[in-house]
């Protein structure tokens, strides 16, 4: 997630200062910056150049700065507005979809603030079917239908997922489980739905998920086995609080082709690794990438984990995780681009 911070008074600012120092240690954080007043023409420049916008400052000024900006739940960044004594931070826009919920909760805990969320699934303690996609990284292709959905959730009415078939989803299956809270939901299996996609169904709706690519780029010291670099997977995939079945792919230099641990791990957990040339690395230019400079003057490029994880996603990926190092390992992932 990128994050922009904007505030407008001295408070705010010294306010902003610190939030980014907390943000910046969270791997989860790709990127974050701060503006300072000049709030109205700042908000058209980067309203859709950013995940996630956090505002400090009164709540009039932010309402009236963004509403001639917002479109779409599906394309309007998560805005939060902070108070600038940080008493209160509240999820003001795109809460589910944009995230703008989960981010309040993780700032709120970093101030030691309260957090406001008023959608109506939250405050009843029900899993909007928004939430379900934004946790599983899939894209809804068609976002007029989920009202009829999560409105089903809050009366208690059965919805049905529909998939291709049970070992393809395994991660959904996890997460139902673990999730549902007290959802009514049932799985009916099908082979005419496309293996990439997940259909929900409620009366005469339909709402089409597409699963998207979510590609592990691996880094590593020479001779890492397999359990030191799953060691670091599985604080990446705790962070992000994804299965490792919703994986797609592996991802490392050419240079470690032969690297027995990234193989052992590739079969083990039984998903291909892509080896990205020397050439398309060094070539390859991103501004979210966090270069090396000792990686660069071994290997002649900046980025093993983060580049191979964007280009093995392909084109205008993005990174969810940035590269965190666990003795000796490097991991960063990717997910491919949401239609």
């Amino acid at each position: 997630m990128k994050i922009a911070i904007i505030s407008v008074s001295k408070k705010g600012y010294e306010l902003s200062l610190l939030l980014k120092e907390h943000l910046d240690k969270d791997s989860t954080i790709i990127n974050t910056d701060i503006y300072y007043k000049d709030v109205k023409n700042t908000f058209k420049l980067l309203f859709y150049e950013y995940d996630a916008i956090i505002a400090i400052m009164a709540s009039g000024i932010l309402i009236r700065s963004i509403a001639p900006l917002i479109k779409s739940k599906v394309c309007d960044p998560a805005i939060l507005n902070i108070d600038e004594n940080a008493n209160f931070v509240i999820s003001t826009l795109s809460g589910h979809l944009g995230g703008a919920n989960k981010l309040t909760s993780k700032v709120a805990n970093m101030l030691n603030a309260t957090e406001v969320i008023t959608t109506a699934t939250d405050v009843n303690k029900k899993l909007g079917v928004d939430v379900i996609a934004k946790d599983l990284y899939l894209t809804v292709k068609n976002p007029k239908e989920i009202v009829y959905f999560n409105k089903a959730i809050l009366n208690n009415e059965e919805i049905i997922f529909r998939v291709n078939s049970k070992e393809n989803y395994d991660f959904l299956f996890d997460y139902l489980n673990e999730n549902t809270l007290e959802i009514d939901v049932s799985i009916e299996f099908t082979s005419s739905i496309n293996t990439d996609e997940i259909h929900v169904l409620y009366k005469n709706h339909k709402l089409i998920m597409k699963i998207e690519d979510i590609v592990v780029g691996i880094g590593c010291r020479r001779g890492k086995s397999k359990e030191d670099i799953l060691t670091g997977l599985d604080k990446a995939l705790d962070d992000l609080n994804i299965s490792k079945k919703r994986l797609s792919k592996l991802a490392s230099g050419e240079i470690k082709k032969d690297e027995t641990g990234i193989l052992d791990l590739s079969k083990m957990l039984n998903i291909p690794v892509n080896f990205v040339e020397m050439d398309k690395l060094t070539l390859f230019k991103s501004e979210d990438i966090h270069e090396s400079e000792f990686v660069k003057s071994k290997f002649g490029v900046g980025s093993v984990s983060e580049a191979s994880a964007l280009i093995t996603a392909g084109f205008d990926s993005k990174l969810i995780y940035k590269k965190t190092a666990f003795d000796g390992v490097t991991i960063a992932l990717a997910v491919s681009k949401k239609d």
